[in-house]
């Protein structure tokens, strides 16, 4: 039986996934409007899909919870930075808040 902690983990996990491949232009156009560089989101591209991957580690290995959750937790703090600066609406600001959520929620309860 799948756990709700296991749930979280497999959301933030293919949430990544699905953002970072399987909609990557729609990437590549936020990063521009961020006036970010393409190293820059290659870099926390990176960075998102190693955390991700860890996330799922964790199911197994619990020691990684706390310090993938907090990587995500913090990449998604700076996105809502961006949204904040390049003034988006709010229905952008909802995915990476709700991520946010979940990674606090991992956090708490590994904690």
């Amino acid at each position: 039986m799948l756990t709700l902690e296991t749930i979280v983990k497999l959301v933030i996990a293919l949430s990544i996934l699905i953002v970072w491949v399987f909609r990557f232009d729609n990437i590549v156009k936020e990063f521009k409007q961020y006036e970010l560089s393409d190293l820059m989101r290659t870099i926390v591209g990176t960075s998102k899909i190693v955390l991700a991957t860890l996330l799922v580690v964790s199911i197994w290995h619990e020691e990684y919870v706390v310090l993938s959750a907090a990587a995500m937790g913090f990449l998604m703090i700076v996105a809502q930075y961006f949204h904040f600066k390049v003034k988006n609406p709010w229905q952008k600001h909802v995915p990476s808040l709700f991520l946010l959520t979940l990674c606090i929620y991992l956090i708490y309860q590994n904690a």
